[in-house]
C-alpha cells in the first residue's frame, strides 16, 4: 500500500472486513435478485434466459397484488401511529429518575427480547378459541356466550396482529425516544417554566422539536419493518381469512416457494426495495428540511 500513511492503512484494514461482508451478503445477492427478476427462473430448473418484462407484469397483474399492497399500507399506517404514540407516552412516563422508573423501563422493554416468531406463536396460542385462555376468560366473565375467534374475520385478524406487534415493539421504540429525551438539556425546561410556559407548551415547543431526530429514527424503523411484515401474519393468519391479511412479502414467499417461480418473486422483491428506498429518501429529506427551518 505505497503512498498511504500508516493511519490511512489502519483505517483501510479496519474497513476491509465490513466491505467484504457487505459485498458478499448484500451486493452480490442484490445483483442475483436483479438478474432473477429479468429472467425465466423456476425454483427447481434454474435460469432459462431473459424474459423481460414478463416477471414484472405477472407480479402486478396478480389478483392478490393490489389487495396485498392496500392491506400492507393500512397495516403500516395503523401500526406506525399506535406504536409511535404509545412509545412516546411510555418514554415520557419513565423519563424522570423516580424510584420505580428503572423497574418500569425493564418491564416495558422486556417483550422486545422475545423473537417475533416466538411472540407470534405465543399469541397464536393465546388467541386460540378452543385451547387459548383469552376466550375462556371472556366466557367466564360473561362478556361473550360463545368462544371468540380473534383471527376469524379480516378486521379482528388485523387488530389482533397489531396488538401483538405493539406489545412486542413498544418498549424498543420507547428506549429510542427515552435516549432522545435524556439528551435534552434540563436547563431548557427550567427556562421555559420561569417564562411561565405550561406543560403542554413545553412539550410542544421544547420537547417535540428537540426530539425530532429520535422520532424520525423511530418512524423510519417502524415504517420499514411494517412494510416488510411477514412472520406475524404467516404464523397467526396464514394470510386468511379469505386472503384478507396477505402482505406483499407473503406474496414473494408464495411465488418463490409455493408457485416455485423465483423470477416473479424477485421482481416483487425489486419493487418492494424501490418503494422502501423512495420512502427512506423522502423521510430523510423531510428531516433535513425540519432541521434547517
Amino acid at each position: 500500500m505505497q503512498g498511504l500513511s500508516p493511519r490511512a492503512t489502519r483505517g483501510l484494514a479496519y474497513a476491509t472486513p465490513t466491505a467484504v461482508l457487505v459485498t458478499v451478503f448484500f451486493l452480490l445477492p442484490l445483483l442475483l435478485v436483479a438478474q432473477m427478476s429479468l429472467s425465466d427462473w423456476p425454483l427447481l430448473a434454474g435460469d432459462r434466459g431473459l424474459n423481460t418484462p414478463e416477471n414484472y407484469t405477472d407480479a402486478t397483474d396478480s389478483t392478490l397484488f393490489w389487495p396485498a399492497v392496500r392491506f400492507t399500507l393500512l397495516y403500516t399506517v395503523i401500526v406506525t401511529v399506535v406504536l409511535l404514540g404509545l412509545a412516546l407516552l411510555l418514554a415520557l412516563l419513565v423519563q424522570e429518575s423516580r424510584p420505580a422508573a428503572g423497574f418500569f423501563r425493564t418491564v416495558y422493554f422486556l417483550p422486545g427480547a422475545l423473537g417475533l416468531a416466538s411472540a407470534s406463536l405465543l399469541f397464536w396460542g393465546l388467541y386460540s378459541p378452543t385451547t387459548g385462555p383469552l376466550s375462556s376468560v371472556l366466557e367466564r366473565l360473561g362478556l361473550v356466550d360463545d368462544p371468540v375467534s380473534f383471527l376469524g374475520t379480516p378486521t379482528s385478524a388485523l387488530l389482533s396482529t397489531v396488538f401483538l406487534v405493539v406489545w412486542k415493539f413498544a418498549g424498543f421504540y420507547m428506549l429510542i425516544l427515552l435516549v432522545g429525551l435524556q439528551r435534552i438539556p434540563h436547563e431548557l425546561y427550567e427556562a421555559a417554566r420561569m417564562d411561565g410556559a405550561s406543560r403542554a407548551q413545553i412539550f410542544r415547543r421544547v420537547t417535540l422539536p428537540l426530539l425530532q431526530p429520535s422520532i424520525a429514527l423511530t418512524l423510519l424503523l417502524c415504517v420499514t419493518g411494517s412494510l416488510l411484515a411477514f412472520d406475524q401474519f404467516f404464523i397467526l393468519t396464514k394470510g386468511g381469512p379469505d386472503n384478507s391479511t396477505v402482505t406483499v412479502v407473503q406474496l414473494i414467499y408464495r411465488e418463490a416457494f409455493q408457485r416455485l417461480n423465483l423470477g416473479t418473486a424477485a421482481a416483487l422483491s425489486i419493487i418492494v426495495l424501490a418503494v422502501l428506498l423512495l420512502l427512506n429518501v423522502l423521510q430523510f429529506r423531510g428531516l433535513r428540511r425540519a432541521d434547517e427551518s
